[in-house]
């Protein structure tokens, strides 16, 4: 069966990249139960009870932008000797090998070391960051020795800003975006097509200085900022 594998990884120029060697890797010795994997998304526009204007039910959220995606587990590690693969290994002795990899601060870039999650062909790559980490010590031998523990761990998706980039959408409201007017093209139709807003056409008339934004004139060159 194929084990959670936990490995640290490294920051090249644009990449994180697993480092090499078993040293770097954490396998464990008995698979989550089951795990999340969260996905959301931000919107802006909304409002709280009351605030809506007079005559509206409400605002209309506007996409923003994709919050980073977050994983969750729980494995267990065994010092009792049953498990195969965690014999002769004490409890103490994996947390703090688990430790090493997912909790230590990397201070070469100044934050949590970004680590690689791989369970078989389900969970083939997720790139992340610990956001926290808890033990329950659920066994003991009689002089207080924990013989087996739950490990509970949430990640957070780690990037790199060259990876943002890459990966953004160059058609987000959020650039200021040049269009070369067509036939046909009005500036309300202009509006729609890149903030989804077609009542943002006053304000980029403004932007544009232009004295008579009703008849534009094909081949014109319009610029359309940020707007939230």
């Amino acid at each position: 069966m194929a084990k959670l594998k936990i490995t640290k990884c490294t920051i090249k120029s644009s990449k994180i990249e697993p480092k090499k060697g078993a040293a770097n890797t954490f396998e464990a010795t008995i698979n989550p139960e089951s795990y999340t994997h969260n996905f959301a998304l931000k919107y802006t526009g909304t409002m709280g009870k009351g605030d809506a204007a007079v005559g509206k039910s409400g605002a209309i959220p506007k996409y923003s932008m994709a919050d980073p995606e977050k994983l969750g587990f729980t494995i267990t590690v065994d010092g009792t000797g049953v498990v195969p693969d965690a014999a002769g290994k004490t409890v103490a002795a994996q947390i703090d090998r688990l430790r090493t990899i997912v909790y230590d601060y990397d201070g070469d870039e100044h934050e949590p070391t970004a680590v690689k999650i791989v369970w078989g062909k389900g969970l083939k790559s997720f790139f992340g960051r610990l956001t926290d980490m808890a033990v329950d010590y659920t066994l003991f031998h009689p002089d207080g020795t924990a013989l087996r523990a739950k490990i509970k761990m949430n990640f957070i998706e780690a990037r790199t800003a060259a990876q943002e980039a890459l990966e953004a959408k160059r058609r987000s409201p959020d650039l200021t975006h040049v269009v070369r007017v067509e036939s046909g093209d009005t500036l309300p139709l202009l509006c729609h097509r890149i903030y989804k807003d077609a009542s943002r056409y006053l304000a980029v008339a403004a932007f544009n200085d232009l004295d008579n934004f009703r008849e534009l004139e094909p081949n014109t060159l319009l610029r359309f900022p940020p707007m939230r």
